[in-house]
């Protein structure tokens, strides 16, 4: 299982300059989780930089993979992992994800750089 971070789906949907390093990611949608707080930052980012309508399709886009809601074990775990690792709160609940689901994270977040389980683009 894979989970593409927010700022992955950005440069994908946008062909951003990484975005050739997150392409075989989207090949394999099938296998890709997708937490709701990333559709949340995707959803707002999209809006807010072009439009409700194409913001609302790359919600559409998410939901061909497996959309994780937010759970208590996850929320628990968020906290914990966002104790540990200075996380903030949607950047722990993205990780302690990919965790729960034994996915791993594909970002270019610097704040998961060194995080085990982390597959990371510099930017």
């Amino acid at each position: 299982m894979i989970l593409v971070d927010t700022c992955g789906w950005i440069e994908w949907l946008t062909n951003g300059k990484l975005s050739e390093h997150y392409a075989p990611y989207f090949d394999q949608i099938d296998t890709m989780i997708v937490p709701t707080s990333v559709q949340f930052e995707l959803y707002k980012w999209v809006a807010r930089n072009h439009n409700v309508q194409l913001a609302l399709e790359a919600i559409a886009l998410t939901e061909q993979a497996k959309v994780a809601t937010l759970s208590t074990r996850i929320a628990l775990s968020a906290a914990d992992l966002s104790m540990a690792h200075k996380l903030s709160f949607a950047d722990a609940i993205i990780y302690a994800t990919a965790q729960t689901t034994e996915a791993e994270l594909i970002t270019s977040d610097n704040h998961f750089l060194h995080l085990p389980a982390v597959t990371y683009f510099a930017k």
